[in-house]
């Protein structure tokens, strides 16, 4: 049974978009199985939307995925999935979380928790029964805001009232939210640049700075991965105009050594933000006189791909820049040699630190966006063949130089040419 209070005082009726909202993602998704499965369990069994979802929905945001609260242990919610036919994986049980997949589309779906220990990366929790509870243990008011399957929701800490005023507030104490987990101090920022209405508050600002050191108890990944969220929100272009929000940044990421440059993004670059990676935005900030690029990789645990990446732009890059470099003829050599992502990357770089757009570099885009990868013509076979080169290490040495030579004469070379190298 629903506890009282929870339908007197905490409870709100939304006969408005809200509603409308809700009773869209039943028209394009399967949730009302997960629902219908859920609450049919026991007698006191249920389960809520919760988070992000519930944000997004009162700010008239689209939603990007659904997050569900539920007041059943990970067995129970394992055992109903099962017992319905719904398809799970234990993504997150250690903590709670079992992600039920209809259709393709996600849920994750979280038992009710309470805290029991943390040390500012993982917490320690019991799952509970209390709503309340639960979410006293979120960060900020306007994530700890609750609906069922209708919109009716549940708002304990007044986050939607927040939310519409634009007011970013922690609930209950911020030193110690914060020190339960240090990446709230990004999350903060995040939220602070989408949504609030208002300035900092200056005690939170003066508690964030204080618990600093504490984000290099989190781990490289999740600070990225915060990271990432915060690039692609709607408003991260106005961090530059935030004086306190950047403070934080560059406090945190001493790398972004050149994260001024999205204050001033020229027409092409503000254009085409959001359909550019982490990587690159990162390689943006990174790129410069000094080992930047190097230490940043030595303190973020990317991977070997991303790694080459960042070192290939920065090679380029720190090369003197003459009137043969965006040469098609160099270019094409590059994009031989490392692929297409990596002259993509080079050209994208050029222009988004440009403060004009280079029509020449624009048609360029367009040039390697389908063009063909150029395939040597001769092969190991055919010089043992033709020109009777055994096997072995001098066989490499031919064949490297001759590829050296038709990649440098724009993807030609004569017969007369390959025999003179193989004469040699």
């Amino acid at each position: 049974m629903i506890d009282l209070l929870d339908k007197i005082f905490f409870r709100s009726q939304n006969l408005d978009y809200i509603n409308i909202a809700f009773k869209n993602i039943k028209k394009k998704t399967q949730i009302n199985k997960i629902f219908d499965s859920i609450n049919s369990f026991s007698k006191n069994s249920e389960v809520r939307y919760v988070g992000g979802c519930v944000r997004k929905i009162i700010n008239k945001e689209e939603v990007d995925d659904i997050d569900l609260a539920v007041n059943l242990e990970p067995k129970e919610v394992c055992e109903v999935l099962k017992k319905n036919e719904i398809k799970f994986y234990e993504s997150g049980v250690k903590y709670g979380t079992i992600t039920a997949v209809i259709d393709d589309f996600k849920f994750e779906i979280t038992s009710l928790r309470k805290d029991v220990e943390t040390d500012g990366r993982h917490a320690k929790v019991e799952f509970s029964q209390s709503w309340k509870e639960d979410a006293s243990r979120r960060d900020f008011t306007i994530n700890s805001i609750y609906a069922d399957i209708d919109g009716n929701l549940f708002d304990p800490f007044s986050g939607k009232k927040d939310l519409e005023n634009g007011i970013i507030k922690f609930i209950g104490d911020t030193d110690k939210r914060i020190k339960e987990d240090y990446l709230r101090i990004l999350r903060y920022i995040r939220f602070f640049l989408n949504y609030s209405k208002n300035k900092h508050d200056l005690n939170i600002i003066k508690i964030i700075k204080k618990n600093l050191t504490g984000i290099y108890n989190v781990s490289s990944e999740r600070l990225l991965d915060e990271f990432n969220k915060l690039l692609k929100s709607k408003s991260f272009l106005k961090l530059t105009k935030d004086k306190d929000s950047l403070e934080i940044i560059n406090l945190i990421f001493p790398q972004f050594k050149n994260i001024s440059i999205f204050s001033k993004l020229n027409s092409f670059a503000k254009k085409n933000f959001f359909n550019v990676d982490l990587i690159f935005l990162i390689s943006l900030m990174i790129i410069d006189s000094s080992d930047n690029v190097n230490y940043f990789i030595y303190k973020f645990n990317i991977s070997k791909k991303d790694q080459k990446r960042l070192l290939l732009l920065n090679k380029f890059y720190s090369e003197k820049i003459t009137s043969k470099t965006f040469t098609r003829k160099n270019l094409n050599k590059i994009f031989y040699y490392n692929g297409r992502e990596a002259i993509m990357d080079i050209i994208y770089f050029k222009i988004f630190k440009s403060k004009k757009v280079d029509a020449e570099l624009l048609k360029l885009i367009d040039d390697f966006k389908d063009k063909e990868i150029p395939v040597m013509p001769f092969k190991a076979d055919l010089l043992i063949k033709k020109y009777n080169i055994p096997e072995g290490k001098e066989l490499g040495i031919k064949l490297k130089a001759i590829e050296e030579a038709w990649s440098n004469n724009n993807f030609y070379i004569s017969d007369q040419e390959v025999q003179k190298i193989v004469s040699s």
